[in-house]
């Protein structure tokens, strides 16, 4: 993670905000995915404003105790190497079986050809191997947390 670059992004950010607005924002920094090729694919994909959302396994929010996100949360995206790219804020969050992600969400998740059969070709690789990693197997009641946001930074 290269600190640095992602202490002055979200530096800029707080100091572009009108006088007033909430000075207590706390963000977290994270990549995509688990690999570096895909990684920096899908923050280009936020950045030309393709990508509108991410999905992720609430088992591994469970595994590393971590609280699944919120609405108005903050993040700074990296790309593999830990530079800041940009940041995001969450509009929304639905947490759902596997199963049940919509057409709909697949589309402004703008991954692929964007259709919901590509999302789950690609999501079922991933949160298998995810799910392996901390014990499970994955099945199509596995919970997803399907989180929408928007660019509020570059």
């Amino acid at each position: 993670m290269n600190n640095d670059s992602v202490l002055s992004m979200w530096s800029e950010y707080t100091a572009s905000l009108a006088t007033g607005a909430d000075m207590d924002l706390t963000y977290s920094a994270w990549h995509f995915c688990d690999n570096e090729k895909d990684a920096d694919e899908l923050a280009e994909l936020v950045l030309n404003g393709t990508k509108k959302a991410t999905a992720s396994l609430y088992a591994s929010y469970e595994f590393e105790n971590e609280q699944p996100p919120k609405t108005g949360n903050h993040s700074v995206i990296t790309d593999w190497k830990g530079n800041a790219r940009c940041i995001i804020k969450t509009t929304d969050v639905q947490i759902v079986p596997f199963k049940d992600v919509t057409e709909e969400f697949a589309s402004v998740e703008g991954e692929g050809d964007k259709s919901l059969k590509y999302w789950r070709n690609c999501h079922w690789d991933y949160f298998s191997r995810e799910m392996k990693e901390i014990g499970k197997g994955a099945d199509e009641d596995m919970l997803v947390v399907c989180e929408k946001f928007e660019v509020v930074h570059k």
